[in-house]
């Protein structure tokens, strides 16, 4: 019996996408090393989506410019929205992943724990954070609620079932990079190739 391991085309995609508030241009390669190269103009989102490359071990660049002198909120969310979709093209029919994952994290005091299923069913869960977190300001400019935001954009534009939760946490910037690195690391397990699973890993045949 042949393994669909190792037998795929590459995993890779580029897109890009320009309206009236945000212009993007993101490749990425979900076999790659974790190398990135980031330019989002919101230098805490380029920490974030820098540690998402790092420890899911996906290749990421990204050139992205916007209205951020109004709001960092539409480059934000239309980063993710275009990570999403370009995740979605690069996974391809899914055969031969493992499907599911699950991460806990900690960074100092923070602990987040994730699970993803690369489901083909957008569905997010996200618990945990504390009160006010939503309104606190990362390095000036980057809002906690951003944070859901991105995870939303990712997980309907991707096609996964996630579930992010906060275990405990005081520190703003600790506690998004702790669910940031938590969603990586199940990505990672998600995503990756299984030389026991042979076609789709769902009993529809289809995901």
């Amino acid at each position: 019996m042949s393994s669909s391991v190792g037998t795929s085309a590459p995993r890779v995609a580029h897109l890009q996408r320009e309206t009236s508030e945000s212009s993007i241009d993101l490749s990425l390669n979900l076999d790659g090393t974790g190398v990135s190269d980031i330019h989002t103009s919101v230098p805490f989102y380029d920490h974030l989506l820098t540690a998402f490359a790092k420890h899911s071990l996906t290749d990421l660049t990204v050139r992205a410019t916007g209205d951020i002198e109004i709001d960092v909120h539409h480059t934000v969310e239309d980063v993710g929205i275009v990570l999403g979709q370009a995740i979605r093209q690069a996974l391809g029919d899914k055969s031969g992943i493992s499907r599911y994952g699950d991460a806990l994290v900690p960074l100092d005091e923070a602990l987040a724990q994730a699970v993803v299923d690369i489901s083909g069913r957008p569905y997010l869960v996200h618990t945990g954070e504390p009160a006010g977190f939503e309104f606190h300001l990362i390095g000036g400019h980057f809002t906690g609620s951003m944070v859901r935001h991105v995870f939303e954009a990712i997980t309907f534009h991707a096609g996964l079932t996630v579930h992010v939760t906060l275990l405990g946490g005081r520190d703003p910037h600790h506690i998004a990079e702790a669910e940031f690195k938590a969603f990586a690391r199940a990505f990672r397990l998600a995503k990756a190739l299984d030389p026991l699973v042979h076609g789709i890993p769902s009993t529809k045949g289809a995901l």
